[in-house]
């Protein structure tokens, strides 16, 4: 009984392309997919552990692609000019 339950259950990690050749939009639309499986409540058990498991490592990439794109914001301030002046946080105004 239980190898009947398992038949037709892959993992969603198995077919999925890997996360580091996503785009932060590809991954992004790749993540809310999954939550939209996830809140139908019509996947089985393992089949959904799996898909948690793959939101939670897409969520992480784009957390990480986020983080990075601002520290790369918080590295660039130009003057009036158009020249680079120095540093200032992604947060601060002016």
């Amino acid at each position: 009984m239980l190898r009947a339950m398992d038949e037709g259950t892959s993992s969603p990690a198995a077919a999925a392309p890997d996360i580091t050749q996503l785009s932060f939009e590809q991954a992004l639309a790749a993540l809310e997919s999954i939550v939209q499986q996830l809140e139908r409540g019509d996947v089985p058990l393992d089949q959904s552990i799996g898909l948690y498991e793959r939101g939670e490592a897409l969520r992480a990439a784009c957390q990480q692609r986020l983080d990075a794109a601002q520290a790369r914001i918080e590295r660039i301030v130009t003057a009036a000019d158009g020249r680079a002046t120095g540093t200032r946080s992604f947060d601060t105004e002016g």
